[in-house]
């Protein structure tokens, strides 16, 4: 169940509902916003909250794309691998398959 958290960002105090469980989640991620939020402001000089805001937030959503596609990259490799080691075990089966198949031809002689 969901129940109001009041959260601190940036020098003011935002009303969130928020499940008991994510709580912390919640709270490290308003950590986070208040650390770029920051940092930007250090950075470029922007005195607008609305403006540092905007540049905050894509700068975010910019870091999160990067992320996710380094994600995607990161799983069609490992698909990737999954699928030679599959192939490689199915070919070894096969070559041992045929091995016990022409030993049994042998003593069958």
């Amino acid at each position: 169940m969901e129940h109001p958290v009041d959260i601190q960002i940036f020098g003011r105090t935002l009303r969130v509902n928020c499940p008991e469980e994510k709580r912390t989640e919640l709270n490290l991620a308003a950590e986070y916003l208040e650390a770029q939020l920051q940092e930007f402001k250090e950075r470029t000089k922007i005195s607008s909250l609305e403006q540092l805001l905007f540049i905050t937030s894509l700068n975010i959503c910019y870091d999160l794309n990067q992320e996710k596609s380094k994600f995607q990259r990161y799983s069609r490799s490992i698909d990737r691998g999954i699928q030679f080691l599959k192939e490689t075990v199915s070919r070894a089966i096969l070559k041992h398959d045929s091995k016990i198949v022409k030993k049994n031809d042998i003593e069958n002689i």
